[in-house]
């Protein structure tokens, strides 16, 4: 069983910069592909970024390649989001995933491929 904690809540304004953590317990965190997937107002839930366990490789959605940064410390059991030049279309609750020793790029890119879910994190990207 894997626990996930995500960072609190956070209010930007367009163009700044927001970083979320997701740190996980109960699991051996170095074999646990992560992702972060994200639900706007309204809106059916959708991949945002995932990072491979076994060679640390990332994956990203189109809507946030090049603002977007996922990256992991296994030390830290922790997965990090950097999230530049953030836009109102960013607000919505994020959630991360776990995926224990699953290694599919496609998969990755897919909500199935996670057995474990954190509670969510409000982001809202207003001026």
């Amino acid at each position: 069983q894997v626990q996930l904690q995500e960072s609190g809540p956070g209010l930007v304004k367009p163009s700044q910069t927001l970083s979320l953590t997701c740190t996980a317990s109960g699991g051996t965190f170095s074999q646990i592909s992560m992702g972060w997937f994200r639900q706007p107002p309204g809106k059916e839930r959708e991949f945002v970024a995932a990072i491979r366990y076994s060679d640390g490789r990332q994956y990203y959605a189109d809507s946030v390649k090049g603002r977007f940064t996922i990256s992991r410390d296994n030390a830290k059991n922790t997965v990090y989001l950097q999230m530049n030049s953030l836009q109102p279309e960013d607000t919505a609750v994020y959630y991360c995933a776990a995926a224990p020793y699953s290694t599919n790029s496609l998969r990755l890119m897919r909500s199935g491929a996670y057995d474990y879910w954190g509670q969510g994190t409000q982001v809202t990207v207003s001026s």
